[in-house]
């Protein structure tokens, strides 16, 4: 399940998105349109920005934007930032806990089969998509 905060993460950055994508948008502004605490924002911005996605300063005309076009972003690398695991079950995917049944269990690759096409759905859609 996608938590909350990365529904908001990807709502700031369609938000970003549809914005003049050359000014800095102001995190008040984009709390403001979409109706969440500014202060609850400002823990997804900052790992946006520290993942490359977001750059931003500080000031009076201060705010954030895009690294890159809308269509160079895909789903998945903004919600891996937000999400603790991205997979169906603990015992598959990238942040998978060792498994002692992995090599009897008869639903591995299932579930293995399942997070792959979950991951390639969310990598296929982009940002350009939701403007």
């Amino acid at each position: 399940m996608i938590s909350t905060k990365g529904r908001y993460a990807l709502a700031l950055m369609i938000d970003i998105a549809e914005q003049d994508t050359k000014n800095y948008i102001a995190l008040k502004d984009i709390a403001k349109r979409q109706g969440i605490s500014k202060k609850y924002l400002e823990a997804i911005v900052k790992k946006l920005v520290d993942a490359g996605l977001l750059e931003g300063i500080s000031g009076k005309n201060g705010g954030y934007r895009l690294t890159k076009k809308p269509n160079k972003y895909n789903i998945y690398e903004i919600l891996k930032l937000t999400e603790i695991s991205l997979s169906t079950v603990s015992c598959v995917g990238e942040k998978a806990t060792a498994c002692e049944r992995k090599n009897t269990c008869k639903t591995c690759s299932t579930w293995a089969e399942l997070n792959d096409i979950i991951k390639k759905y969310l990598q296929k859609k982009k940002l350009s998509e939701f403007i």
